[in-house]
């Protein structure tokens, strides 16, 4: 089972860059996206070969989740934000036979961290969530969360520390989550892989030169450590700042 999760800054505009055309290479099961900036019906979004499930943001062009699930892959329930969390479309639960599929678009720091405070409520309230699902089954969790981990996450870790996105808060709230009982999959699988970034900024060439930060994840309950065949990074699919990121889980899940 291919899952892949995908900010993609803009649906609309990402469709200009070939979004279907990408959708179909991917060939995910799942497909999560974040920062869709729409709500349905803006835009022809025609997938046929995928039922939809969207969470959009109150305020136009706004944030908002997108998960594209297969049609012929089972489902029970579908689930939008959570208690203290509504109005920003920053997330969308599925729960299937096997696991709760949960797609979030953490919220960003912003300058000087003057919206830290949301975040760590956010941050909690998502870690309570997901630690109460995971009494029920096991949980995956995908999308842009906002945070380079560990020094080996973004090229630049000096200059950058305190800053959104790599400040002391942000990355002890993901060190929190891991050890409630999940796993980073990537990491679980690539402990050393260094230059794997998942977004750039759009200055100075910062993709063709790589200069990136991996802030885009699947995290899995850790009883799921086992499944995982691969986990990976795509630089080479373009449309967004941002690349997407997959989980292949063994069949059976």
């Amino acid at each position: 089972m291919k899952l892949v999760s995908w900010n993609v800054n803009g649906l609309r505009a990402c469709i200009g860059k070939g979004f279907f055309e990408a959708m179909d290479k991917l060939d995910a099961d799942y497909l999560c996206i974040q920062e869709s900036k729409m709500s349905l019906g803006q835009a022809e979004v025609d997938t046929p070969l995928y039922d939809q499930y969207w969470n959009s943001a109150i305020k136009k062009g706004y944030s908002g989740t997108v998960i594209f699930r297969k049609k012929d892959l089972p489902v029970i329930s579908c689930t939008n934000d959570i208690p203290d969390q509504t109005g920003e479309g920053r997330l969308i639960t599925l729960e299937t036979p096997g696991f709760f599929l949960v797609n979030s678009y953490t919220p960003n720091a912003q300058p000087e961290l003057k919206r830290l405070d949301y975040r760590m409520k956010y941050e909690d309230d998502l870690r309570d969530y997901l630690v109460s699902l995971d009494r029920i089954k096991p949980v995956i969790l995908c999308g842009d969360l906002n945070v380079a981990h560990n020094e080996i996450d973004l090229k630049n870790p000096g200059p950058n520390r305190g800053n959104p996105g790599f400040s002391d808060e942000e990355r002890a709230k993901m060190t929190e989550l891991l050890s409630s009982g999940f796993t980073d999959s990537f990491r679980f699988l690539y402990p050393d892989r260094k230059d794997a970034y998942s977004w750039w900024s759009y200055r100075a060439q910062s993709r063709d030169r790589n200069i990136g930060w991996r802030i885009d994840y699947f995290i899995v309950s850790k009883r799921l450590e086992q499944e995982i065949e691969d986990a990976g990074i795509m630089p080479d699919i373009y449309g967004s700042d941002h690349c997407p990121v997959y989980l292949i889980l063994k069949d059976g899940i």
